[in-house]
């Protein structure tokens, strides 16, 4: 079994300005045996097709599906999957807004599937399941085969599965024994991650604060320093912080931006706003940290 990538590694093994990821196709079973390759989620749709029971943690409420079912998740808002019978059975479809815009008359996020407090999970009956087995079946042809315009069919087999679900009722019912600490924790966890890897100067840490982390939840800001203090013990602050410190060192460790490029791109308007608050978590300089020439 290939040894699960750290964060550390992503950034060396990858170059910085790499060709960005558009859309990928992914089994859920492949994905416990090999690395899928890295992917924001803030950046990308999610198209799932499960199989099995499916705890869906999205944004502030918690679904329970079980049996066969089709999720679609939006960038905007954060999610957590959990599999209490084991790993779920089926694939994932991921892409860019950009992906499909020429496609439809609105802009994507205006589609009822991703309005603000939308439910996007469908259970399927056995018809259903047939019909979207065979489309993601389709995909799976196309991504191998030598077909000059594959990426076409691809893009309408995931046209043809949006259509079907716009057609269907989602899911509505909640599930309350979901512990809620938990469930925020989950969700803020996810949120953080979505922001990293810093892959180019134009990228930047964008949820800076707890206020910012707790309005993009949808909780109060003092429910979610409650939530994290009950699963972490930790404050949402020194969670940010030692995520910043994390991403920090990596970045002055394996790329070649210089120590004012790095602070920007997480967050810090001021160089000297950045060392200080390197030295005070890690007791040294940013320049200590270097591990290979820097231009500058």
């Amino acid at each position: 079994m290939k040894k699960p990538e750290s964060i550390e590694d992503f950034y060396i093994n990858r170059a910085i300005n790499s060709q960005p990821l558009v859309f990928n196709l992914l089994r859920y079973d492949d994905c416990l045996r090999m690395d899928p390759q890295p992917y924001r989620r803030r950046d990308f749709y999610k198209v799932s097709f499960m199989r099995g029971r499916t705890l869906l943690h999205y944004g502030d409420k918690s679904l329970e599906v079980n049996g066969d079912a089709l999720a679609i998740f939006s960038p905007d808002v954060p999610y957590t999957v959990d599999m209490p019978d084991g790993p779920a059975i089926g694939q994932y479809f991921i892409f860019k807004g950009a992906y499909l815009a020429e496609y439809f008359r609105r802009n994507i996020k205006d589609l009822p599937l991703f309005a603000p407090g939308a439910h996007p999970v469908y259970e399927l009956d056995a018809p259903q399941t047939a019909d979207i087995a065979r489309l993601f079946e389709r995909m799976n042809r196309e991504f191998t085969s030598d077909y000059e315009y594959k990426d076409d069919l691809i893009r309408n087999c995931i046209i043809d599965i949006l259509h079907y679900a716009m057609r269907m009722e989602p899911v509505a019912k909640r599930h309350l024994q979901t512990d809620a600490s938990v469930r925020i924790t989950g969700v803020f966890n996810e949120l953080l991650d979505r922001q990293f890897p810093i892959e180019n100067l134009s990228q930047q840490f964008e949820l800076k604060s707890p206020a910012d982390f707790a309005a993009q939840l949808g909780v109060h800001v003092n429910s979610l320093n409650r939530a994290l203090r009950n699963t972490t013990g930790k404050s949402t602050s020194s969670l940010i912080a030692e995520r910043l410190v994390t991403e920090a060192t990596i970045l002055l460790k394996h790329s070649e931006w210089n120590v004012a490029e790095i602070g920007y791109s997480l967050g810090f308007e001021d160089p000297a706003h950045f060392s200080h608050f390197i030295k005070k978590h890690t007791g040294q300089a940013p320049s200590s940290f270097r591990s290979i020439p820097v231009h500058v």
